[in-house]
């Protein structure tokens, strides 16, 4: 029946886990887990506990630095919106700091210019700053470093 218990435990960590987002209540839970399936076999309880040591410190040594660095990562793929901010785009109708239109990506864009100063023409090149709503921030291309 030692088993048993450490699948309890592994279920109470997992709860806690749920609870705390840390990742290592999430890896105890799975050295809990090993640990039950070592118990189950019919292994003694110092079997277990060198089991349930090799486990645990496998999982928070090994795993989860890894997982962390993976999980502080920016997402590789911008979607939507977000994902215009850096493209070219033509100018369609004169854009200031106020209004204008803009053609990226094959659609047509609301834009004002990211300098208030600027006043770019029909048919320049811009680069698309950022999105405010449904407004491309742009800038030209020709005064880019």
């Amino acid at each position: 029946m030692p088993w048993f218990v450490w699948l309890l435990t592994a279920a109470a960590l997992g709860v806690a886990e749920f609870f705390t987002l840390t990742l290592a209540f999430g890896l105890l839970a799975g050295a809990a887990l090993v640990t039950a399936v070592v118990a189950g076999v019919g292994i003694g309880l110092l079997g277990q506990l060198v089991a349930l040591g090799v486990a645990a410190a496998a999982g928070l040594v090994l795993v989860r630095p890894v997982a962390l660095r993976h999980m502080a990562q920016a997402p590789l793929i911008r979607e939507g919106s977000d994902a215009l901010v850096g493209r070219r785009a033509e100018v369609m109708q004169e854009v200031t700091a106020t209004r204008g239109l803009i053609k990226v990506s094959g659609e047509e864009w609301s834009a004002r210019a990211l300098d208030e100063s600027h006043v770019i023409p029909v048919g320049s090149q811009v680069d698309v700053m950022e999105i405010e709503g449904v407004t491309a921030v742009v800038y030209p291309r020709e005064l880019l470093p």
